[in-house]
């Protein structure tokens, strides 16, 4: 199993200048390789493989315009080749989207392998500097003089931080035992999460918190000259108050993905379409036999809630502990079934958050029913008989995995409250 520690990195003004000098010959290489593909391409038909791209690579350093690719280590350049080359495999295949050209103002990194690097006595020495590269090491249970990773990556954000990041194959962890029964997850805006427990998970909203000053930074840097060092600075407060945002989340999620984990042998959770949540608001969201009007506000508030983000979190943590999540079919109608008789409704609006069941007159709010349906469709998943997947196995079928009620399935009418 592959594992990564990240860490703060202090570089000395001689290897700060080197290593940029590294990230500017990465971005070169990127993107002329990428220029040159895309004209390959559209104007002769050919597809370029990773062998010529190597033996332009070569080429270029022996012309005089691009001798300085010389200059720095050639490990980082060859593994920006690879990089692109497994970028366009996965474009192709319908993994990602196209790639992309790299700006100087974004962040900037480079990938050693190990003919690059070497720990000795616990530091780090790079190819092409004499020094070691100074580390905030914050990982106690782990010795970096007995560690042997296969790639580090060094990297500076566009706030001016730098990091250095191991790559290490590890042995898989031993299989927690078991510690919870079954829970199902309902994510939303409002409340960030509500179990099936009846537990509600808020939401913190980290952007709205950090919007007002977000918009300040952001104002100040619109008002000064492009290309000057008052822009610069000012670009630089903006990449901070983000980092801020992007820190308070991930930790949020981190925390909130391990106690889920440790409290819980399976986890089923939706498989939300976030990128159609998140289309954008001038345009329509498609759904079956309807047309969902989309919002700029939403949009916001589902791409700060990061619920893409907390589901990679929740697999690859539950993985490592031997616990299950299983993912439930995104047109499953989780809200507008009974959790007690299994009566389906014909509709129910979003602002609808309270009903009562018109078959058995059994009060729900609208989360908490929501989250029962998703544990109980996990649950038949796990048995086989219903649609979802679980620890990868795809398993998708029409239907609904709950018991339908034998009340005629008509529209009803749902008595809501406030």
């Amino acid at each position: 199993m592959r594992t990564a520690y990240k860490v703060r990195a202090y570089p000395d003004p001689e290897q700060a200048a080197q290593l940029g000098r590294t990230f500017g010959c990465v971005r070169l290489v990127w993107n002329k390789t990428l220029a040159e593909r895309r004209t390959a391409y559209h104007q002769r038909g050919e597809r370029t493989t990773y062998q010529q791209t190597d033996a332009a690579l070569t080429g270029w350093k022996k012309t005089q315009e691009l001798a300085f690719l010389s200059e720095v280590s050639s490990v980082p350049l060859q593994q920006t080749l690879r990089h692109q080359h497994t970028a366009f495999s996965n474009f192709f295949a319908g993994r990602a989207r196209h790639p992309r050209f790299k700006s100087r103002s974004g962040r900037q990194s480079a990938h050693y392998t190990r003919s690059a690097f070497r720990i000795r006595d616990g530091e780090l020495f790079l190819a092409k500097q004499k020094t070691p590269l100074r580390l905030a090491w914050s990982f106690d249970e782990v010795d970096l003089r007995t560690l042997d990773p296969t790639t580090v990556v060094v990297s500076r954000e566009p706030d001016g931080r730098w990091y250095a990041t191991f790559a290490v194959e590890v042995d898989d962890p031993a299989l927690a035992p078991g510690v919870g029964p079954v829970v199902g997850i309902d994510l939303g805006v409002a409340d960030f999460a509500t179990l099936s427990t009846g537990e509600r998970i808020p939401n913190p909203r980290h952007l709205a918190r950090k919007a007002k000053n977000l918009a300040r930074y952001q104002r100040r840097m619109a008002r000064k000259v492009k290309g000057s060092n008052n822009r610069r600075k000012a670009k630089r407060k903006v990449a901070v108050a983000h980092r801020k945002v992007r820190h308070a989340r991930n930790d949020f999620l981190h925390k909130t993905t391990t106690r889920l984990v440790r409290e819980h042998d399976v986890i089923a959770i939706e498989d939300l379409n976030v990128s159609g949540m998140t289309a954008s608001a001038s345009g329509t969201l498609q759904a079956p036999g309807k047309r969902v009007r989309c919002k700029a506000g939403l949009n916001r508030a589902v791409l700060d809630a990061s619920f893409g983000e907390f589901r990679r979190q929740l697999e690859y943590k539950a993985q490592r502990c031997g616990h299950t999540v299983v993912v439930i079919d995104r047109w499953f109608p989780s809200s507008k079934t009974c959790s007690e008789c299994g009566h389906l409704l014909r509709s129910l609006s979003l602002g609808t958050r309270f009903w009562e069941c018109p078959a058995c007159r059994v009060r729900h709010d609208r989360e908490v029913n929501a989250a029962k349906n998703i544990e109980a469709a996990g649950r038949a998943v796990l048995r086989g008989k219903a649609p979802g997947y679980a620890c990868g196995a795809g398993v998708r079928r029409p239907g609904s995995p709950l018991p339908r009620s034998a009340t005629k399935q008509e529209t009803a009418v749902v008595r809501q409250s406030a």
